[in-house]
């Protein structure tokens, strides 16, 4: 049974492509980055509710949360994409999921591969700064359709820019013309390749690197099997240490 809490609309940041963000306050339990909470509204005399990852670290008053909008589709989401200040929304108190790196074995490669909104576990781990120190570089991997859909880009550029050389960034479009430092393609097809690794200028291998997946259900199985088909990775359960760990989205 989930314990809800109310929590009120501070602010909804809205990008291109349907994507958006809402920013809330709400008094909640504690949560460990990577972590998701549940929102929910009553919509025609119903409860709907759906997982959504925070970006912010624990440590902040406001919790923000990344969405894409699925317009007449979706259950919940046109109706978090109307919601204006102040409004109430409800929030579980605690938060839910293991895509956390405090369970993650010291490597010395950690790479943090994102499709979409999925990028937002990524930024609430690094924001928070915790349990990086175990690793000698993470590699942020954020692949989107276009160019336009990169709404934090902001944000990885100065987290970037904090981390230095211990953490190496790279944007990859699907339907974008080659372009500068950009990547073109799916992921898989990418490391399948030998392209990611070649650009990034570090290796994928089983006793150096861990690989987080977070976003499309479809990306986060594509890559995967070929890792664990290709590479020999295994994925991350609790009561055997592998190399991967997962979050699907929808």
């Amino acid at each position: 049974m989930t314990d809800w809490v109310i929590g009120k609309v501070k602010k909804i940041n809205y990008w291109k492509n349907n994507l958006f963000s809402i920013i809330l306050n709400a008094k909640i339990n504690s949560f460990i980055p990577g972590q998701f909470a549940k929102l929910s509204l009553i919509i025609n005399g119903k409860r709907i509710h759906r997982a959504y990852s925070y970006i912010n670290c624990p440590k902040n008053i406001n919790h923000e949360f990344y969405i894409k909008n699925i317009d007449t589709k979706g259950h919940l989401t046109p109706y978090l994409y109307k919601l204006k200040n102040n409004d109430e929304i409800l929030i579980s108190k605690n938060a839910l999921g293991t895509f956390t790196i405090n369970n993650i074995q010291y490597c010395e490669n950690l790479w943090m591969i994102s499709t979409g909104t999925g990028i937002g576990p990524y930024l609430s781990i690094l924001q928070n700064g915790n349990y990086l120190e175990n690793f000698k570089k993470i590699i942020l991997i954020h692949a989107v359709r276009y160019i336009s859909d990169l709404s934090y880009i902001n944000l990885i550029y100065n987290l970037k820019n904090k981390f230095k050389n211990k953490l190496i960034t790279q944007i990859i479009t699907s339907r974008e013309k080659k372009q500068n430092n950009l990547l073109t393609g799916h992921i898989p097809e990418l490391i399948q390749n030998g392209i990611l690794e070649k650009k990034i200028g570090l290796l994928i291998k089983k006793n150096n690197s861990h690989i987080m997946l977070c976003g499309n259900p479809q990306m986060v199985y594509d890559t995967q099997k070929l890792l664990q088909e290709n590479y020999g990775l295994s994925k991350n359960l609790k009561n055997k240490t592998g190399n991967i760990t997962i979050e699907k989205y929808w």
